[in-house]
């Protein structure tokens, strides 16, 4: 690594995959849409999760040889990396807990990973290759699946994904404590500084952080649950078309 380039934030390349993800989620949405009708089977997505999963599966071994490997940055706990499997599993399977974490974990917490990204190895290392490939897929795996394919959460599932989000802090952060580190910035802000100086000292940054991250999914997640809204008791639904007025003529009295 000691020949390598080093990353800088929003160089040319930094700035390429920011284009190739938004041009890639412009593609995803309607071509989502359109393969409701003529890919129920949903043969594209499943295309997808093993381009991901190739792209996730090297890195995470490369992040586990002497060269790269490093216990308080490398070890495959952070949500990111969670995330780029549980994505892959969204796309084969379309299961309800697996998108709904790939689109509540995806799209604004793993954008924050792309944006200002943990890279240390510059273009054309497999380091860099690879590291966007998983972060771009996971994002496009929630663009998909919810915006183009319409498998959006429910208020059930945005209480899976606090709970479940909530049981890996607290996982994360006895780790923390026992191996001397800081995955997820649970027991310290980055010595850098980051927007999470603007929330507080410890721990009051990480109950802020709880509160903006559950309002914000609660935000991305009202108008998929407001859709799938039961109808009031007795009340039966409204048909409207053709077919109703063909059905009211019928029940209409003769004269």
């Amino acid at each position: 690594m000691s020949g390598a380039r080093e990353f800088s934030a929003f160089d040319v390349t930094h700035l390429t995959a920011l284009a190739v993800l938004l041009v890639g989620c412009a593609v995803l949405v309607p071509l989502g849409r359109r393969l409701r009708r003529t890919d129920p089977d949903d043969r594209f997505g499943r295309v997808l999760a093993v381009v991901l999963l190739a792209g996730t599966l090297p890195l995470q071994v490369l992040y586990f040889t002497p060269a790269f490997f490093e216990l308080d940055r490398t070890l495959p706990i952070q949500l990111c990396d969670l995330a780029s499997f549980v994505s892959v599993w969204a796309l084969w399977s379309h299961q309800r807990w697996a998108v709904a974490l790939t689109y509540l974990w995806g799209i604004p917490l793993t954008t924050q990973a792309i944006l200002t990204p943990d890279l240390v190895t510059a273009f054309p290392h497999p380091v860099f290759l690879l590291f966007w490939v998983m972060h771009i897929g996971i994002v496009w795996a929630a663009v998909y699946l919810s915006f183009g394919r319409g498998l959006g959460p429910d208020w059930r599932d945005y209480r899976m994904a606090v709970a479940v989000t909530a049981t890996w802090a607290v996982a994360v952060f006895c780790l923390n404590l026992a191996l001397d580190t800081n995955y997820g910035f649970l027991n310290a802000k980055p010595a850098g500084g980051s927007v999470l100086d603007l929330l507080g000292p410890w721990p009051t940054y990480v109950v802020a952080e709880i509160v903006v991250i559950s309002a914000v999914w609660a935000l991305m997640t009202w108008p998929f649950a407001r859709r799938r809204a039961p109808l009031s008791p007795g009340r039966p639904p409204r048909r409207t078309g053709p077919a109703a007025r063909s059905s009211r003529a019928a029940d209409r009295p003769a004269r």
